[in-house]
């Protein structure tokens, strides 16, 4: 059961990397939009904060991850395969149709999906589905109130000062928002897999109670931020420009708040989406100039993505769980 252990990990950094590559937007979607940096550089230095990220902050969404969806004393190796395979597979299926999904919620679509497959409803964590119910419905909400009343406060401060300043200081100044963000999403989507691969070793009795060793961190955290780096520019472009064409200010409004958001839900143990926190907040942030700035049509369109991401990655995750288990 060793080597089936190694692979579930693998399957995990794995699902770890494509997180990465699709949620690359939700780092620097804005920097990009904005035009203060090429996407090259913009996605280096995601990729590098995105990396220091699970360092930074604490385990509280591996616990979550770990023990808030299926009870672990019950799940198997073969339904967390089951259940990466259903998560991996919604994610790059949306990748590739340009949709920035919630690959977090594919991930716990696809751990639901294989447990309800392998041990029926009874033994779903219901507390621990409250709070990613939480984390569904107040992400993009209050990136978007944060959003817009954070660009707005901006406008207010600096109705005064000429438009070219402006946009001057606030290029400088979402360098370091956008490492802020990438630096939160790493922290919030990193230990999202951290959980997985704890609840792997937990499984075959590697350990006997939760606690995320050091490797397991390290690997996450190169795993994600490699996925980063090679990010999917189809996503990018989405995200960065057209959503919203944001000014600079905008562009900082976005990113701090967005990563404000994470940080809090980090910090609760709650696995929120990077992608509904930093889209909600472009949304905010564009609105401020005019309500139709910000395309509304395309933002229906990613709403349509999230909504099905939980059933469609849980319902692979089912089929992949009870095939399966036809060969065991």
């Amino acid at each position: 059961m060793l080597e089936l252990a190694i692979g579930a990990i693998i399957t995990a950094l794995i699902f770890d990397f494509v997180n990465g590559f699709n949620d690359a937007a939700n780092s620097v979607a804005t920097v990009i939009g904005t035009r203060v940096l090429r996407p090259l550089h913009a996605v280096l230095l995601s990729a590098v904060a995105n990396f220091a990220g699970p360092f930074v902050f604490g385990v509280a969404i591996a616990a979550t991850i770990a023990k808030g969806i299926v009870s672990p004393d019950d799940i198997t190796i073969y339904m967390i395969i089951g259940g990466l395979i259903g998560a991996i597979s919604w994610s790059v299926i949306c990748t590739l149709l340009g949709l920035p999904i919630s690959n977090s919620h594919s991930l716990i679509g696809g751990i639901m999906g294989a447990g309800i497959a392998g041990l029926g409803f009874d033994k779903l964590v219901y507390d621990g589905l409250f709070k990613v119910g939480i984390g569904i419905i107040a992400s993009p909400i209050g990136g978007l109130i944060m959003g817009l009343l954070f660009a707005a406060a901006i406008i207010t401060f600096f109705a005064k000062y000429h438009p070219a300043r402006v946009n001057k200081t606030f290029g400088r100044l979402q360098l370091i928002s956008s490492a802020w963000f990438a630096l939160t999403h790493g922290a919030n989507d990193g230990q999202k897999v951290m959980g997985i691969i704890v609840l792997i070793l937990m499984s075959e009795g590697v350990l006997t109670e939760f606690e995320v060793p050091l490797w397991v961190i390290f690997a996450t955290a190169s795993a994600i931020g490699l996925g980063t780096f090679f990010g999917g520019y189809k996503v990018i472009r989405t995200l960065g420009l057209r959503i919203s064409r944001l000014k600079p200010y905008q562009g900082f409004a976005a990113e701090t708040s967005g990563g404000i958001i994470l940080a809090i839900f980090a910090t609760l143990g709650i696995p929120a989406s990077t992608t509904h926190s930093i889209t909600g907040s472009i949304m905010g942030a564009g609105a401020v100039r005019r309500k139709w700035a910000v395309r509304w049509k395309l933002g229906r369109q990613i709403v349509f993505a999230w909504v099905i991401t939980i059933p469609g990655s849980a319902g692979i995750a089912y089929a992949s769980t009870l095939v399966i288990h036809l060969f065991i």
